[in-house]
């Protein structure tokens, strides 16, 4: 056997029913043989196998992980049952054979042996993953027609599983025939909900709190509810005894705002649930657990609170909303009112969302205090309004950037040397191994400090470049917000609360609280101003803070004392 060569395997399966039923254990039953029949042997933490994830993404944890072993180097051969197995879409199999070529990986699939790389194998290997592609979409339809039929004959099965308050019972235990049964406990539980708000008129908020007084755990064993699964759930037409099929349709993501730039990339779904049309959907007879009288009642008064609410609703009611962060747990600060005992004033404060308990399991993550609203609100104004008369700050900031050293943001010409030299030393890296004059044990961690090293040095002159053209942004921005400024410093004194905020908002990035300071970060940028499409530069603002000994809301009230200097963050 050939012990010299570092063999690999990958199955899967797309769904947990194909786990339960062992077919992954043929593909690597047939993987091993194959394995054994080339006389190689495959160690157990190289066999990648994915129970139960769909082969129309690439975000599976085996694939993950044989992605990066890949990487590293650990790899020189990878056995897989077919290319369905490694995707169900051909641009993403063309993507990960690519990537496992250029990694010195070879694939070796059982019904198709790509190693001759001759014209007709490499067509016979894009015939088969079109038509897997093709497969998956034929799939998916059938699938849905299976369903629509179903749904159209009053079976349960269409509907697959069940809401809280039901189980859902397959056809292989239910005789033949899915069907939904009521668990008595959570069925209990959803009649208490449509009772105290169709009855007792009782808001979601107030029904939350209810559940969390008498212990109700969720599903999923949180210890209290959100407003919007109670909500889902009064809005339910099954509990009334007529299910709906399909209540929702899978579409594509609506093209969102390009995320900032450095921030971190918030992972989300290709496709997102919208509720179909009432002309879409098929009924299907259930269990009732709650009257259809009540069902009615319940929804009236969700609308009645929700007119209600839009009534009362007249803006923004505090100046600083959606502005005010904590430096510590990175939670919003919300604003809140608050009234003295025996007094009919009201005073508005800020208060960090990390303080509160029941937002994060009954513990506090944040301990920052809560701020003055007024103090804070009129010194953020004031700064606002001396920076709007005053663009002299923006050019001092602008002057002293430009007096930073030379060498401040690297050298360029060393950079790009040391880029060159890392690349020449990666290719004879990969030449040496590749002709044997390297171990696996060797090479493996050597290339993997000089690829560090490449990425580290290309970051570098990245910044290098980005500090090139600084000056330039600078000048524009300068001249954009001196001509702002002096049409907007004439009426400054006059402006109302909306106006105030609308300008707080595009000057203001963030405000950020510590404990003992707020820094205010300006968004000075030329893309209020005028159009541009690069962005500009953060000013940053400190405000000093100090406690308030008496009259202070709940926590700790901060008001506003003082000034430090401001600094120029950077641009991003």
């Amino acid at each position: 056997m050939d012990d010299s060569r570092c063999v690999g395997l990958y199955a899967r399966v797309s769904s947990q029913r194909q786990a339960d039923e062992m077919t992954i254990q043929s593909q690597t039953t047939a993987l091993h043989e194959r394995i054994i029949a080339d006389g190689c042997l495959v160690e157990p933490e190289r066999c990648f196998v994915d129970d139960g994830f769909s082969g129309g993404t690439l975000v599976r944890p085996a694939l993950e992980r044989l992605r990066d072993v890949a990487w590293a180097g650990g790899l020189d051969q990878l056995y897989v049952h077919s290319p369905d197995r490694l995707a169900r879409k051909y641009a993403y199999q063309v993507l990960l054979l690519e990537e496992f070529a250029k990694h010195g990986v070879t694939v070796c699939f059982l019904n198709h042996d790509v190693r001759g790389q001759s014209p007709e194998g490499n067509l016979l290997l894009q015939m088969q993953g079109m038509i897997a592609e093709y497969e998956r979409a034929k799939i998916l339809e059938r699938t849905r027609r299976g369903r629509r039929f179903a749904a159209r004959q009053g079976k349960v099965s269409a509907l697959a599983h069940a809401p809280y308050g039901y189980r859902y019972v397959p056809k292989h235990q239910g005789d033949g025939e899915a069907r939904y049964e009521i668990v008595p406990e959570d069925a209990q539980v959803v009649k208490e909900m449509f009772t105290w708000v169709g009855v007792q008129g009782l808001s979601l908020g107030e029904v939350v709190d209810r559940l969390a007084e008498v212990g109700v755990a969720t599903a999923t064993g949180k210890a209290r509810w959100d407003r919007a699964t109670v909500r889902g759930i009064l809005a339910r037409s099954t509990y009334t005894g007529t299910a709906k099929y399909p209540r929702t349709r899978l579409l594509p993501r609506s093209a969102g705002r390009r995320p900032q730039r450095g921030a971190p990339a918030i992972p989300r779904r290709d496709k997102v649930a919208r509720p179909t049309s009432p002309d879409e959907q098929e009924s299907i007879s259930v269990p009732a657990i709650v009257s259809q009288e009540l069902f009615d009642a319940v929804a009236e008064r969700l609308e009645e609170n929700r007119c209600r609410h839009r009534e009362q609703k007249k803006g923004s009611e505090f100046l600083l909303s959606g502005l005010l962060v904590c430096q510590h747990c990175h939670s919003a600060y919300c604003g809140r009112r608050y009234r003295r005992a025996r007094s009919a004033t009201r005073y508005t404060y800020y208060h960090c969302l990390g303080a509160d308990k029941y937002r994060h399991g009954g513990e506090a993550i944040c301990a920052n205090p809560s701020i003055n609203g007024t103090q804070l609100e009129e010194s953020v104004w004031r700064d606002v309004r001396s920076l709007l008369r005053d663009p002299a700050r923006l050019r001092d900031e602008f002057e002293r950037r430009r007096r930073q050293p030379a060498d401040a943001t690297g050298d360029v010409s060393d950079a790009r040397k040391t880029i060159t030299r890392l690349k020449g030393r990666i290719a004879r890296l990969i030449d040496a191994y590749e002709h044997g004059n390297l171990s696996q044990a060797e090479f493996g961690p050597r290339i993997r400090r000089a690829k560090d090293r490449l990425a580290a040095e290309e970051e570098t002159l990245a910044k290098a470049h980005r500090a090139e053209t600084l000056d330039d942004d600078l000048h524009v921005v300068l001249k954009s917000f001196e001509r702002f400024s002096a049409e907007m410093s004439n009426c400054l004194d006059a402006v109302d609360f909306a106006t105030k905020r609308a300008l707080l908002r595009t000057l203001i990035k963030q405000i950020e609280v510590a404990e003992e300071e707020v820094r205010i970060v300006y968004r000075v940028q030329p893309i209020p101003f005028v159009p541009r499409p690069r962005s500009g530069g953060f000013l940053q603002h400190c405000l000093k803070l100090h406690s308030k000994a008496q009259g202070r809301p709940p926590g700790r009230t901060l008001g506003v004392r003082g000034q430090c200097p401001h600094t120029l963050k950077g641009y991003h």
